[in-house]
């Protein structure tokens, strides 16, 4: 492992010998993959994580979009997840077996040797099963699985059905029929099934924070992850000059989170909107922005938000609220992200499932039945969600950007993907992608 101080090359015993630090300049390590169990990340993997994540260290995350991004990196790390690699294993596990079973037992007949195939084709039908449906995986890798075990079905059909044929045994042509069959039919019905699976996190929360906490001690601070929001109560004097001035856009965020994430990104800058949460941040300008934005005509707002029960909520919130936009003729586009939106991915996001998300959804969809479609109903009540977070600072940016873009003339028929839905009395402007 190279030390990121100095750049040398450090082999365990190295590391070992000098405590943990690097042999040229003693520079301490903060990862030692060999004591980490499956989950082996070292100090030149991290480094290239923050600056990957943060786009050569030019742009701002938070610490939940570093959770996301690292656990997605050791997922593709670890995992073997091409039809390729399967079938390869397949094919050299059965000649090294059957090679070494015919030396062991060189008066083996061709009948026996039938059942060892037959057997280590079982037990892959079955490891490829278990991993087309695992949630530690990526949707990809659980794809390949599935479209491995139609194609490890068929080798089985032809090889078994060759080999009982040869050896005149109807009983073995059932099997290699059955288990062949059986293979394609779990193949094809994983891969119509993988929108409906969960994923969960390999590594916590807490973990990754004395990993950045151990990281900060030895290697200074990481200047491009942002701190908790901050409740800034008291309110700021704004100019009278600046205050009598407005925006084109609002981009009303459901977190205060991902509002800090735009704004100190210059993301208000570069398209002349305001930025904030639904929660009020910032707080310490959260009504002179409010009141600024409304002094627009043509204001158009986007509302950005998780795929949640309480996220769809937000965009019901901005559009009949007092506080908000209430009996008003604002343009409200809903960015996303939606049930829809996650269901027209094919199983493309990072989608979670836990009882306390099923139970918060029940209250919060009370007032939403009317607007939402069955579908997305039974995909909010079983407790599914995909939270902004997952995806990476410029990705969520490009997102918004062409949110803007698109409804820069919403009266127009330009080819933009927006269309009208009802809201209890009200309309607002959804999509049915997600950038």
């Amino acid at each position: 492992m190279k030390c990121v101080r100095c750049g040398i090359d450090n082999t365990l015993k190295d590391r070992t010998g000098n405590y943990g630090a690097c042999k040229s300049c003693h520079h301490p390590f903060v990862f030692e993959p060999t004591q980490m169990g499956t989950t082996k990340i070292t100090d030149p993997m991290f480094v290239k994580i923050i600056a990957d994540l943060s786009v050569n260290n030019t742009l701002f995350f938070t610490p939940k979009q570093l959770l996301y991004f690292l656990d997605g990196r050791l997922r593709r790390k670890n995992a073997v997840g091409t039809k390729a690699a399967w079938i390869a294993s397949y094919g050299i596990l059965n000649f090294i077996l059957i090679l070494i079973f015919s030396n062991a037992f060189p008066f083996a007949g061709s009948d026996t040797f039938f059942w060892v195939g037959l057997i280590i084709s079982a037990f892959f039908v079955f490891a490829i099963f278990r991993t087309s449906k695992s949630e530690k995986l990526t949707t990809k890798i659980r794809r390949n699985a599935s479209e491995s075990l139609s194609i490890l079905g068929a080798i089985v059909l032809i090889l078994g059905v060759g080999a009982s044929i040869f050896l005149e045994s109807f009983f073995q042509f059932t099997l290699s029929i059955s288990l062949g069959l059986f293979a394609i039919y779990l193949g094809f019905r994983q891969a119509d099934r993988q929108q409906e699976f969960t994923q969960k996190l390999i590594i916590q929360f807490e973990q990754l924070q004395d990993w950045l906490h151990r990281w900060q001690q030895i290697n200074g601070s990481v200047v491009q992850l942002l701190p908790s929001p901050r409740e800034q109560l008291a309110p700021v004097e704004v100019n009278p000059e600046v205050s009598a001035y407005s925006f084109d856009h609002l981009v009303v965020c459901e977190k205060a989170t991902i509002a800090q994430l735009l704004i100190k990104n210059n993301f208000h800058f570069e398209h002349n909107c305001a930025i904030l949460s639904i929660t009020g941040y910032p707080e310490n300008i959260f009504e002179t922005t409010l009141e600024m934005v409304r002094r627009n005509p043509d204001l158009k707002v986007y509302v950005f938000h998780d795929c949640s029960a309480q996220g769809i909520r937000v965009v019901h919130q901005v559009k009949h609220s007092p506080q908000w936009f209430q009996n008003s003729d604002v343009a409200i586009v809903d960015v996303g992200l939606s049930p829809q939106q996650v269901i027209a991915s094919k199983g493309g996001l990072f989608v979670q499932r836990s009882p306390e998300a099923a139970q918060q959804a029940k209250p919060q969809l009370a007032e939403l039945r009317s607007s939402l479609l069955a579908a997305d109903l039974d995909w909010l009540e079983a407790g599914n969600f995909v939270e902004l977070e997952s995806f990476t600072p410029q990705k969520l940016m490009q997102v918004l950007h062409r949110s803007i873009s698109d409804t820069r003339e919403l009266d127009s028929e330009s080819g933009s993907d927006l269309f009208f839905v009802g809201d209890s009395g009200g309309y607002f402007y959804t999509s049915e992608s997600f950038g």
